[in-house]
């Protein structure tokens, strides 16, 4: 097993790191990180929140907490909260991280979606909160696949409630579920062939899974392809839903393997979807192959390091202390 602080910390900084670099800008010496990764630490503190809330109370609630957590993200990009009732959300220690605060491109799905859960009411699988098949969906999944790492069917139905919450297209959710349960496979210390393989039979028991499974099936196969990276990559799609995004990185991880810098800068380059397609892939191979094999130059001046190792830290003392089980 691979469990351990490089991995973990490799997953969220990979991610983080690639997403500044699709992401593209600089301000103070530092180099910035959008919206994707932003919402991957409220998912780790969500995630968090629920374990020491079952300490207290004895009763798990991981989507009622991760929602609050995103309602937290949510008043740090409009500075106002949907409902007055959830003032109860503003204590607690990611919202002393400033930086959070920076308002980053953020996509309208979520934004529309948590400004009108209202009420203690959010989208759930069964009840969708709209159509939206956005990527957005995906990118904030991975920490999910690492508090869930024994359990990678456990990882993909909270990946795919966890985006219910502000996505409602089937496609969006089942993309979510999948990269969470990839990212338990990778934890566990198998080869990208076999997390994707596993996942994928995962994704076949789903309904409505095929237009989904067809994605990843033709992103397995090119990437064995003689087919330039670019060339296999337009053949799958732009990466600006959730399904083309998830099959895109699929293909990068399969075609780069621990090769980060090229993955990442073929994501960055190929001319469709530069912002969310990379950190997926960061994320992705920084949990298959550990913090080493990130390009150390790419955390020099990298916005919210500290936070990200120490969000990487707790989970898995989380996990080390086995209290996430279900």
């Amino acid at each position: 097993m691979k469990v351990g602080t490089s991995y973990f910390r490799g997953c969220l900084l990979g991610g983080a790191a690639a997403d500044a670099r699709g992401f593209g800008e600089k301000e103070g010496g530092r180099v910035l990180v959008s919206d994707n990764t932003q919402m991957t630490c409220f998912t780790v503190d969500g995630l968090i929140w629920a374990d020491e809330r079952a300490i207290r109370r004895g009763v798990y609630a991981y989507i009622p907490c991760l929602f609050y957590s995103y309602q937290k993200w949510y008043y740090t990009q409009t500075g106002s909260l949907a409902d007055k009732n959830y003032e109860f959300i503003l204590n607690g220690e990611i919202l002393d991280w400033e930086d959070l605060f920076a308002r980053r491109g953020s996509g309208r799905t979520s934004i529309d979606a948590l400004a009108g859960s209202i009420g203690n009411k959010y989208g759930t699988i069964k009840n969708s909160i709209n159509n939206s098949n956005a990527c957005g969906s995906v990118t904030r999944t991975a920490p999910i696949g690492l508090y869930f790492w024994k359990n990678p069917e456990t990882a993909f139905r909270i990946g795919m409630e966890s985006s219910a919450l502000t996505h409602g297209h089937r496609d969006a959710l089942l993309a979510a579920g999948f990269f969470a349960a990839f990212t338990a496979f990778a934890i566990q210390g198998r080869e990208p062939e076999e997390c994707a393989e596993a996942t994928l039979e995962l994704l076949k028991k789903h309904e409505d899974h095929k237009a989904l499974s067809s994605k990843i099936e033709q992103a397995i196969m090119l990437a064995g392809s003689p087919d330039s990276a670019v060339k296999a990559m337009s053949r799958i799609g732009g990466g600006y839903t959730a399904d083309e995004a998830i099959a895109l990185a699929l293909f990068l991880i399969l075609r780069y393997k621990d090769d980060f810098d090229g993955a990442v800068n073929t994501a960055t380059g190929f001319g469709g979807n530069t912002d969310s397609v990379p950190p997926i892939v960061g994320n992705a191979i920084g949990a298959l192959y550990g913090q080493d094999v990130i390009p150390r130059k790419w955390l020099y001046e990298l916005e919210l390091v500290d936070l990200i190792k120490h969000g990487a830290d707790l989970m898995l003392e989380r996990v080390d202390a086995g209290l996430l089980e279900e």
